[in-house]
């Protein structure tokens, strides 16, 4: 029998029709009988057979009209109850108006207005409970077979049900529904569509009694440390957690059971949401032509995104990726925005090409986000790193002086404060410079500085390594057991850039409140949970050392500085030492003549050492320049 319901798809239409004037031609003769006081004697059969008759000709035309048949008897819902309930009032109109107009036949036609209520009630619960019948035969052939989940709903809201429903739905599963939890304490000891709404110390008494094998977080309100302490509670009694998609993905009201996805370790590092002042940065760029480097990478990309709402009149995608810089020119095309768009492909050190740029499209914004970030390879090659994000940087700053940019935005990194690589020390000495030129005299260009650590999603990001280790079942590489990182999405470290851009004078440094520091193998550990899986059981952990310039922790203010506080709660303003611009500008022709002829990168290295006397080498092969008694590098000794 099972076996048999398994095998049928859909049931044909015509049965359904058939079923339900069935149902109809049943409900009416129960109808009569029941007014009749369930004396058959008293029935007249001969005036039964003609209302037969017409109430078989009326339903055709009406079911066929309304279509109460097209729907698939095991998803019956809310919708097809609402049609069948149409119909049968429709029906039951048809007949009263027939009734009276043939009146004058005596009670040929006329069956009373009770016998006629009493019919659309029978009918609607006839053709309604048999669809419900065989949506829970089709429930129960279909999960017969598979292992029953018990899962649970973290909250008792409109989210809530309609998990629910999904899950009700689901035929790719068996699932029991065992309880709601909810923090409102009003709702709890009471009940949702039957099922019990439990306080947290509730669900965790239920736990000593039941097993739960999924948690579903249904609910859009609930904060970021509160999230992390249900996820952590759930891991730790093995319990797999979900979460209901955004509302902006749900079509029509609703969702799919498919859309619930594991809950990713991305929304556990996030923060509650932040606030910018949308206002004062709308007065300044609205109208105005930006340019933006690195255009299409992580950073830069999300702040022209961030940018459009703010309706400048241009935006340069400035960017030498080419294959990048197209996938987000046709994304921008698919926002139908008003704002001009132009595509610049090239080298922020291509000296011709960004005067052409300058000359052409006279930017009054600058939004710096071109830069060689990947601490081991600019190891490799620290010719690239100070060419990249040294002279590049330069050469856009003198540029924006030189063409009365308003304003000069840098986006900057941790790794320049006490910098341990040779990235995070070619990061610095362009802040350097930036910060210098800010105090010529004469020039109307404000620079800002913005630095902040690592972003959660960005390209090379190792959140998603991660991710590629452990679906590839192993194992996950971490650097130290140790190692921490600060963390920040990247659509709050683009809304943070914008906001402090608006804010400076010229010459600041802005820190980003990235709050608490990330153990690294910690981590690895919760994302190998979170694909229910057992860290050093079903996927291994193996530590591989750091990288070279990596260092343990990052740092977002150097030891020697302080901090002032601006009017948002998470930008600071770091106070740094002071570069007289002569003498910065020696250092570097110096740097940039040995950049372009020396082969020897121990030479250039202890060049940047010198510029930068905080940059100490971490586990790697320039140490050797930080011994005392090591290679002592002078700017005299260039040819």
């Amino acid at each position: 029998m099972t076996i048999m319901f398994r095998n049928i798809s859909i049931v044909p239409r015509w049965v359904i029709f058939l079923l339900d004037i069935g149902c109809t031609v049943f409900a009416f003769f129960f109808a009569i009988l029941i007014n009749q006081n369930l004396n058959l004697e008293s029935i007249n059969w001969n005036h039964l057979k003609n209302i037969f008759l017409l109430l078989i000709l009326v339903n055709t035309l009406v079911f066929s009209a309304v279509r109460t048949y097209s729907g698939i008897v095991r998803y019956t819902g809310f919708q097809d109850a609402l049609r069948i309930f149409l119909s049968l009032s429709l029906s039951a109109g048809f007949i009263l108006i027939l009734s009276s107009i043939s009146s004058k036949y005596a009670d040929l036609l006329i069956p009373s207005r009770t016998v006629i209520i009493l019919y659309e009630t029978f009918s609607f619960l006839s053709m309604l409970s048999y669809r419900v019948i065989v949506k829970f035969v089709f429930h129960y052939a279909n999960s017969i077979k598979m292992t029953q989940k018990t899962v649970v709903i973290f909250g008792a809201g409109e989210a809530g049900v309609a998990t629910k429903r999904v899950l009700e739905l689901d035929t790719q599963n068996n699932i029991y529904l065992l309880a709601f939890i909810d923090d409102d304490k009003k709702k709890n000891n009471r009940a949702l569509d039957g099922i019990p709404i439990l306080s947290e110390l509730q669900f965790k008494e239920l736990l000593k009694k039941e097993q739960v094998d999924e948690l579903v977080i249904a609910s859009f309100t609930i904060g970021i440390k509160r999230k992390n302490e249900i996820v952590d509670f759930c891991l730790n009694h093995d319990i797999k957690v979900l979460n209901v998609p955004p509302y902006r993905l749900w079509s029509e009201g609703s969702f799919t059971a498919r859309q619930l996805k594991s809950i990713k370790i991305e929304e556990l590092l996030e923060r509650e949401p932040i606030s910018i002042n949308n206002e004062l940065i709308g007065e300044q760029i609205k109208g105005k032509r930006i340019l933006v480097s690195g255009a299409a990478g992580s950073i830069g990309s999300e702040i022209v995104r961030q940018l459009l709402q703010y309706k400048p009149e241009l935006i340069i995608l400035c960017d030498q990726a080419e294959s990048p810089l197209y996938s987000l020119e046709l994304e921008l095309q698919e926002t139908k925005t008003k704002v001009t768009m132009v595509s610049y492909l090239s080298d922020i050190t291509n000296e011709l090409r960004m005067r052409v740029l300058f000359e052409q499209f006279k930017p009054q914004y600058v939004y710096h986000a071109a830069a060689y970030k990947h601490v081991p390879m600019m190891e490799l090659c620290p010719e690239e790193a100070i060419r990249n994000n040294v002279f590049g940087t330069k050469l856009l700053a003198d540029l924006a002086v030189e063409f009365k940019v308003e304003r000069f935005v840098m986006v900057s990194t941790d790794k320049a404060v006490n910098p341990t690589n040779v990235m995070g020390a070619s990061k610095r000495i362009a802040e350097m410079y930036v910060q210098a030129l800010s105090r010529l005299r004469f020039q109307r260009t404000k620079f800002v500085t913005t630095r902040f650590g690592n972003v959660l999603g960005s390209n090379g990001s190792v959140i998603l390594r991660f991710k590629e280790q452990i679906e590839k079942g192993g194992p996950v590489t971490v650097t130290h057991p140790n190692v921490t990182r600060y963390f920040m999405t990247i659509p709050e470290a683009c809304q943070l850039v914008l906001e402090a851009a608006s804010m400076g004078n010229g010459g600041e440094i802005f820190v980003f409140d990235m709050g608490d520091s990330v153990n690294i193998a910690n981590m690895a550990k919760k994302m190998i949970r979170l694909y229910g899986l057992l860290p050093n059981i079903d996927i291994n952990i193996n530590y591989i050392g750091l990288r070279p310039g990596e260092k343990l922790y990052e740092e977002l203010l150097n030891d020697e500085e302080n901090t002032v506080r601006t009017y948002h709660e998470k930008i600071c303003i770091a106070k740094v030492r002071e570069i007289e611009l002569e003498g910065l500008v020696n250092l570097l022709e110096a740097l940039e003549t040995a950049t372009g002829n020396c082969k020897d990168t121990n030479f250039l290295v202890g060049l940047m050492k010198e510029i930068v006397p905080e940059f100490v080498s971490n586990n790697s092969v320039f140490e050797a320049l930080d011994n005392k008694y090591g290679t002592v590098i002078s700017i005299n000794k260039i040819g």
